[in-house]
């Protein structure tokens, strides 16, 4: 029986180097041919599909939701509505006059024919837009009593739409309302504020071609 004579060490050297050379060409051509033709493309795919999912799953519980965003959307317009919060006015020159018309109402509820509260002078003011929303203001002054003082800027306050008293100046001092009183009362004088809608006109106000206009009582005390 004959051996089997070793193969000698170059003829496996070979073989190896065939071997390497072999798997050298096989990764060129994936990395040439299959990677940026299928490989690429599926990586793709899949990251498409994830971010479908993830899309879906968001609108889902967007929808889910919805509802109740709804509900609280709703319950948040009702609750304005009940208490506004703007004065209802398009403009800054109508909300002057529906500030005076406030001021009016409540100087008559607290004192009927201005027999102990009178408005002595009324000027509006310009517009103030510093701020996110514009300022609209009337510069006021009262003759009152303290009673009749404290229901008028209660009524004031309390009202809506919701309205502010600033900058307000009380000094006591004796004046006449009408030849029978004695005189005793206060001298008030403030800023009675609203604040306009967003997007209300805040055009400046033409206070000379609408000058405000002397008190009834004034009137029939002037000589």
């Amino acid at each position: 029986m004959r051996r089997r004579r070793p193969m000698p060490r170059s003829v496996k050297r070979d073989r190896w180097i065939a071997l390497g050379l072999l798997l050298l060409v096989i990764g060129v051509a994936y990395l040439v041919l299959v990677h940026p033709w299928f490989t690429q493309p599926m990586i793709a795919v899949q990251d498409d599909l994830q971010a479908l999912r993830e899309r879906e799953l968001r609108v889902r519980v967007q929808l889910q939701q919805a509802p109740e965003v709804s509900k609280r959307l709703r319950q948040a317009r009702q609750t304005l509505e009940s208490r506004p919060g703007f004065l209802p006015e398009t403009s800054a020159e109508l909300a002057s006059a529906g500030l005076v018309q406030r001021l009016e109402r409540a100087v008559v509820e607290a004192s009927p024919g201005n027999r102990s509260c009178a408005i002595s002078n009324r000027s509006p003011l310009q517009p103030e837009s510093k701020n996110r929303f514009t300022r609209v203001a009337v510069q006021v002054r009262l003759r009152c009593g303290t009673p009749e003082l404290a229901s008028v800027l209660y009524s004031l306050e309390n009202g809506t739409p919701r309205l502010f008293v600033d900058n307000l100046n009380v000094m006591a001092q004796r004046y006449q309302l009408s030849p029978n009183e004695s005189g005793n009362g206060l001298d008030i004088a403030f800023e009675l504020a609203g604040y306009l809608r967003p997007g209300a006109s805040a055009a400046p106000l033409n206070n000379e071609a609408a000058p405000a206009a002397p008190n009834a009582a004034e009137a029939s005390n002037a000589p």
